[in-house]
């Protein structure tokens, strides 16, 4: 029996938002969720860029990062390379309980949206879809073009759950952080994953 909760897929791409995708991890580290960690090299640099974090090339090295920075168990978090087709999340047989993409570039969308599978987030994402398994996607882009707007609904009637980066403020959020976790607890939330970030509305 496996000493995690839930097994998940985490992708963090190229667009801005690189703190959503990295208190998400925080969050599924806490909730003792098993991560599968995948990053593309535009989210590597977007990392770099809003985070200071800059991210060891190897999927070894990657994964000993991640766990030193978030203090996660002896192999919680498991990195692998964009073209490693071994991998547990490029098969339907060994799929994660869910993923999510965090934050979603447009490409991303693209990508997962004509089933183009060239690298290993995009065959994770095609593998959810096809199993019939809880993918969630975080684009955070505006304005949004009528490419972008048909990539989501195309994605959404199909049962992908599309969740852009769109705080809100009746909480009253006093920080940057606030307004992340906001975004972060609807997330939890959908992953059936308990958290007290945010209240319920009405509770």
């Amino acid at each position: 029996m496996s000493q995690f909760s839930k097994r998940i897929c985490l992708a963090i791409t190229g667009a801005s938002g690189a703190p959503y995708g990295l208190r998400l991890l925080e969050c599924l580290i806490a909730a003792n969720c098993q991560i599968y960690l995948l990053t593309s090299n535009a989210g590597e640099r977007v990392l770099e860029i809003e985070e200071g974090i800059k991210v060891p090339t190897e999927a070894k090295e990657k994964q000993a990062f991640f766990t030193q920075q978030y203090q996660a168990k002896p192999n919680q978090i498991q990195c692998f390379g964009r073209d490693d087709w071994m991998a547990a999340v490029a098969s339907g047989s060994n799929a994660p309980d869910a993923m999510i993409v965090c934050p979603c570039s447009g490409g991303t969308l693209s990508a997962i949206a004509c089933g183009a599978s060239n690298n290993l987030i995009e065959r994770a994402a095609d593998v959810m879809i096809k199993e019939r398994k809880q993918l969630i996607i975080v684009p955070r882009e505006m304005p949004l073009s009528s490419i972008h707007l048909e990539n989501m609904l195309k994605l959404s009637q199909i049962g992908v759950t599309v969740m852009p980066a769109s705080p809100g403020f009746y909480h009253k959020p006093q920080s940057i952080n606030d307004l992340i976790d906001f975004v972060v607890a609807r997330i939890l939330d959908h992953l059936k994953i308990s958290q007290n970030m945010m209240p319920k509305w009405g509770a």
